[in-house]
């Protein structure tokens, strides 16, 4: 088990696009399960490679309840193929962006392409809470935060309050 840091705003490197990954190798496997241990210890349902600091195209998440078994689901190279047409508005967080919770408004569902670790190609429709986290993972792999979807007078306040940690840790 190997929990990696998290990346934190203003960190460069979460608004970089993340590369495609070209084979499910031992060293993919390694990283997925090193993410979702990362991700189970933060705890958050849904983390993405470059979080970690990691440029590469992978996501992972769970959306067990408490007391439900864990049901992992590991993502390579995802691509939301279609978005419904019916918008939701929830609350969303980040673990690049902690302790902070915003109302964002999606589509309410997706449908999304990716790779399994076997390697082999899945197409999987989702609606409700997954899909809200299969597109706010799928940010992430280019450079994109929940916070993007704010108005810009929220947006800019949560930067310059990150900007101002980081300054300060710096220090």
């Amino acid at each position: 088990m190997a929990i990696r840091p998290i990346l934190i705003i203003p960190d460069a490197r979460l608004r970089a696009v993340a590369d495609p990954i070209i084979e499910v190798d031992d060293e993919i496997k390694t990283l997925a399960k090193d993410m979702l241990d990362t991700m189970y210890d933060a705890p958050g349902i849904g983390l993405a490679a470059p979080q970690i600091g990691v440029m590469k195209r992978i996501v992972v998440m769970d959306l067990a309840g408490e007391g439900e078994p864990p049901a992992p689901l590991v993502m390579i190279n995802p691509e939301i193929t279609h978005f419904g047409e019916q918008m939701q508005v929830t609350e969303e967080g980040c673990l690049s962006i902690p302790e902070l919770y915003y109302e964002v408004e999606r589509p309410n569902e997706v449908t999304v392409k990716y790779t399994d670790l076997d390697g082999k190609d899945v197409t999987k429709a989702a609606e409700g809470k997954l899909a809200v986290c299969i597109q706010h993972e799928l940010d992430h792999l280019d450079g994109v935060l929940y916070i993007d979807y704010l108005s810009r007078l929220k947006r800019d306040r949560v930067i310059k309050k990150f900007d101002k940690a980081a300054k300060r840790a710096a220090g």
